[in-house]
């Protein structure tokens, strides 16, 4: 038999030729018909891989999940060193791909690698001996912050025009400036606000739990403070 002219259709192939399509034009361009034309396949071919664009769409954005190293909470000897190395990892997983940062902000659902990396931080955050509730709350915050700090960059929502400012806007002589160095002042703010993020929990540590120390030598300390907290699972 003579060998097909386009190659078939598996659900990799198409998820990866919907990130692209997402990076490069933005969600609004990922519709059945486009996608299909990216492919050179029929439209109702996709649906035998996707019963629906949610389906392709959380497939997408999983894909972009599995993008962001979990290698720090395999053995963490410190649960804060983890979770700054996961939210700069994280962090770097969603500016590779900003187009999807929106739906990411939405919780796990059935997404498998998004689904792992919530039992990652979790897992990390009990067994360093914070109470299951606190624990929780932590991971939604961080995933907050990271989220948030990759939907836009400030820096190049200030114009070039220095004349906007000089008049009305008397501490913003220099705004004009911020754009052209988005990225270090973006990076800046990130760092400055997950090191001021970090702090704060550490000081919730030693309140809550003790001294920080390695967690894997934490397990009584955590069932105690799961106990005090009433175990409110994640």
């Amino acid at each position: 038999m003579a060998r097909p002219r386009t190659p078939l259709l598996s659900r990799d192939r198409i998820v990866t030729a919907a990130l692209g399509l997402a990076d490069a034009e933005g969600l609004e361009a990922l519709s059945t018909r486009r996608l299909a034309t990216e492919l050179s396949v029929s439209g109702p071919s996709l649906y035998n891989h996707f019963a629906t664009k949610d389906d392709l769409l959380d497939a997408v954005v999983d894909t972009v999940m599995g993008e962001v190293d979990l290698a720090m909470f395999d053995a963490p000897d410190d649960w804060r060193a983890a979770l700054a190395d996961w939210a700069r990892s994280y962090r770097a997983a969603l500016a590779a791909h900003p187009n999807i940062v929106p739906v990411l902000a939405q919780g796990p659902g059935r997404r498998p690698n998004a689904l792992r990396l919530a039992d990652a931080v979790f897992g990390c955050l009990v067994d360093a001996g914070w109470p299951r509730g606190q624990a929780t709350r932590i991971g939604a915050l961080m995933r907050y912050f990271v989220t948030g700090s990759a939907l836009a960059s400030f820096a190049a929502g200030f114009s070039g025009d220095a004349g906007l400012y000089a008049d009305g806007y008397p501490h913003l002589g220099e705004a004009h400036l911020l754009s052209e160095h988005r990225g270090s002042i973006d990076e800046g703010a990130f760092e400055t606000g997950l090191e001021a993020l970090l702090d704060g929990l550490e000081l919730r540590y030693a309140r809550t739990v003790g001294p920080s120390h390695p967690a894997g030598h934490q397990g009584s300390r955590a069932t105690n403070a799961g106990r005090s907290e009433g175990s409110t699972g994640s």
